[in-house]
């Protein structure tokens, strides 16, 4: 029995492996090199056409999207390279002033035909050609293994699909609102008693490393987003990208808030020096408030994060309750702190700025403020998009009339 359990666990994480974005990758880049290179043994004149397998490893990048734009821009580069350096070998031939001539020429031209990062790309295919006696033969071998490896990039990536990374982009987006989960509950513990003005210094210091944590889920986010992009395995693949988006903003935004109210935590144990922050029943209404406040930033990212109806009506009432929650609480705080500020009123511009930053959170985290967020994003991310392909888009509407036509005739 526990050898059919051990086996099954086996099994289990063999499959789960099978479908890691990076193997399925890994595996994809390697079937594709492969292919481009037995093609181009037939196509191209040369013994080792080691270039059309680079091609392709280059071009079939991780999502579709970022491989047709690759894929474009590396055969304009190499073409490019292959033009300039048949030219010069035609003037001038190879000398030392000659090839820094045509290093020069080439990352102009780079700039020019507007192949981004590929702008090397051009010089090195420009020294590789002029650099052999048989420019001619080479030179048209070396575009044609080009076009070999795009293609096969190309095309390899329309009838393999490439993986989405939505799962991986959320589990960052996740573990950002995990972080600052546990940054709150830390600073919510300290300000219920007497916080040492180093350990508030600390938790701004901490606060602030929150930045790039929020580039790197920025990064997660910006590769989800172009392998949702012409993937034909994914429906809504706009409102995908614009639910991620728009969480990863809030959480941005709340980080923001986070770092300003630790900044005033900090300038109040400074003040209050060796005494606590807060009156005792004004620091555990503070530690309960960020407690409840921390709990709803991490049902926030489990929202934007949860494409299945039923979870996300549950993550969004889950939500609700919590925001409603840390509302009457707020109240409470702000009754109590009024009380100490009518009592003694020499911290009241930095007791107030506590509520307010509270209040902020609060307001990015509010249900109605995100759905009113999402839907003038989708709006601003349609009419763009109607904006910048407007053929495309006169098309869709010439087909989307035609539709009843079409089925009628079928009929």
């Amino acid at each position: 029995m526990r050898d059919v359990r051990e086996w099954t666990a086996s099994l289990v994480r063999f499959v789960k492996r099978r479908r890691d974005p990076v193997v399925v990758q890994t595996l994809r880049s390697a079937a594709a090199a492969t292919i481009a290179y037995v093609i181009a043994l037939r196509l191209s004149p040369e013994a080792a056409p080691l270039t059309a397998p680079l091609t392709a490893l280059l071009v079939v990048q991780v999502t579709l999207y970022a491989t047709l734009t690759n894929g474009i821009r590396r055969v304009n580069s190499v073409v490019a390279g292959v033009l300039v350096a048949i030219a010069f070998s035609l003037l001038v031939g190879l000398t030392w002033w000659s090839l820094a001539l045509l290093i020069l020429a080439s990352l102009g031209v780079g700039h020019l035909v507007r192949v981004d990062e590929y702008v090397p790309e051009v010089a090195i295919s420009a020294m590789l050609v002029l650099g052999v006696t048989a420019v001619g033969d080479y030179a048209w071998a070396r575009v044609v293994e080009t076009l070999i490896g795009a293609v096969v990039g190309l095309a390899f990536n329309l009838l393999f699909a490439p993986p989405v990374w939505v799962d991986e982009a959320g589990e960052s987006i996740e573990g950002l609102a995990r972080r600052v989960r546990q940054l709150m509950l830390l600073m919510g513990e300290e300000a219920a008693g007497r916080t040492p003005v180093e350990r508030a210094t600390e938790r701004l210091h901490e606060a602030r490393r929150l930045d790039h944590d929020i580039v790197e889920v920025d990064a997660a986010l910006k590769q989800a987003e172009d392998s949702l992009r012409l993937n034909p395995r994914v429906r809504e693949g706009l409102l995908h990208r614009v639910v991620l988006r728009t969480g990863l903003d809030t959480l941005e935004i709340c980080t923001v808030v986070l770092r300003v109210l630790a900044r005033t935590l900090t300038d109040l144990a400074k003040e209050r020096d060796p005494e606590p922050l807060f009156a005792p029943q004004s620091g555990a209404a503070v530690e309960r408030l960020l407690s409840e406040i921390a709990d709803a930033v991490v049902s926030f990212a489990v929202l934007v994060t949860t494409d299945v109806t039923v979870s996300a009506e549950s993550a969004e009432e889950r939500l609700a309750s919590q925001l409603r929650q840390a509302t009457a609480t707020r109240d409470k705080l702000a009754q109590l702190l009024l009380e100490e500020v009518q009592r003694d009123a020499g911290q009241w511009q930095l007791y107030g700025a506590v509520v307010t930053e509270v209040n902020r959170i609060l307001d990015e985290l509010d249900t109605e403020h995100r759905s009113r967020r999402l839907l003038e994003e989708l709006d601003r991310t349609s009419r763009e998009q109607r904006e910048r392909m407007p053929r495309l888009n006169r098309l869709r509407e010439t087909l989307r009339r035609n539709r009843p036509a079409f089925a009628g005739r079928s009929r």
